[in-house]
């Protein structure tokens, strides 16, 4: 089974993350920032994006506030303009032809992974989708990885987990299993995927088919 992480890797959600973060700061009397500064953070969650969007960390007083008005706008916006990353559509069907199952382990919570991965038709195609709050413990432990493999009746050393941050390298790596590094997603310019030690990483999404010793599938 391959596994992917949402957020900069199967799915390019920047830009609603992005235009939530800048409806905020129009709340707040902040001028918008541009896409190129606020996607290296797209995978971070809110942690990532308030700290780009209004220099907040989780220890300062005001987080919790900010964050629950961040994920109330993002409600709101979340299905406006997800996109698949360049050749995700045609791994996916490849994937699906061969009969190699894949899920979706992401940190997002269950409310907007849903309704996202229902908005650009993969819910019902996937094997598995686990979220950050489905588990006590989301990535960088392996918990929710795990999860996936007993819910799709895959074992973990019978996986590939592909992500854009350390914490999923982390994760695939505890769980045992394969891990792959996207290096198309939400790296940033501090981000050091050589010392992440992955297995394997990718330029783009349909370079791990050489990997699975798989040829594109046609797509219809």
């Amino acid at each position: 089974m391959i596994l992917f992480d949402l957020d900069g890797t199967l799915v390019d959600t920047a830009h609603d993350l992005a235009y939530a973060l800048n409806l905020q700061r129009v709340r707040h009397d902040l001028a918008g920032l541009p896409l190129e500064a606020i996607r290296p953070y797209a995978s971070h969650g809110s942690k990532g994006l308030l700290s780009i969007g209004f220099n907040l960390s989780e220890t300062d007083d005001a987080f919790a506030i900010m964050r629950d008005e961040y994920l109330a706008i993002y409600d709101e916006v979340l299905t406006r303009k997800p996109i698949l990353f360049d050749g995700i559509a045609e791994l996916l069907t490849t994937l699906e032809v061969n009969r190699i199952p894949w899920g979706v382990v992401t940190n997002k919570p269950r409310r907007f992974t849903q309704p996202l991965m229902q908005s650009i038709g993969l819910l019902t195609r996937a094997a598995c989708v686990v979220c950050g709050d489905d588990a006590a413990r989301p990535k960088p432990y392996p918990d929710t990885l795990l999860m996936a493999c007993k819910q799709a009746g895959v074992s973990p050393e019978d996986c590939w987990y592909v992500g854009d941050a350390e914490r999923d390298i982390q994760a695939g790596k505890a769980a045992g299993m394969q891990t792959v590094v996207a290096l198309y997603g939400y790296l940033s310019e501090t981000d050091q995927p050589l010392v992440w030690a992955a297995d394997h990483m990718i330029q783009l999404p349909l370079d791990l088919l050489s990997l699975i010793n798989l040829k594109p599938a046609t797509l219809s």
